[in-house]
């Protein structure tokens, strides 16, 4: 079902943890699975660059889940923001040889802790904010909102 280079990432993950300090953090849910990502940049200036110099994550979640956020990190540890913000969910199963179709759902929450970390920095940073992650952002937030307020109802109907 999974293979080796999943089973590798989420025996072994890579860049587990929480910075602190992060200059960004994203996190993202899925309503279907209730997989949790939190991603942590650490941004270092070189000249006009901007590079991805230190990255964690912490993942409540499947192995799919788990391996998508260890491979992420290591796929854009030392890219500048705009190279890490071009990693695709098919970037990311292929790097992990491949991921069975119903997990398919776990690179793009991978891919959407990213943009949410990144798009965390830039705002904290009153940097210009490019309009497709804007667009991504504003799409995340309503599916978070969703999330919250599925949860809620959740915790009312345990309580009756």
């Amino acid at each position: 079902m999974y293979t080796d280079k999943v089973l590798e990432y989420f025996h072994k993950p890579k860049n587990l943890g929480k910075i602190k300090n992060a200059d960004g953090v994203g996190k993202v849910g899925n309503l279907s699975c209730g997989d949790m990502m939190y991603l942590y940049i650490k941004v270092k200036k070189e000249g006009k660059k901007e590079i991805i110099s230190n990255i964690k994550f912490q993942t409540f979640g499947c192995v799919a889940a788990i391996a998508t956020s260890s491979a992420i990190t290591e796929m854009v540890k030392g890219k500048t923001i705009e190279e890490a913000l071009e990693v695709s969910k098919s970037d990311i199963i292929e790097s992990l040889e491949g991921l069975p179709p119903i997990k398919i759902h776990c690179s793009v929450l991978a891919t959407e802790a990213l943009a949410e970390a990144i798009y965390d920095y830039l705002l904290n940073n009153k940097r210009p904010i490019p309009k497709s992650l804007e667009e991504k952002h504003n799409s995340i937030v309503k599916s978070n909102e969703i999330l919250a307020e599925r949860y809620e109802e959740w915790i009312e109907n345990q309580q009756e």
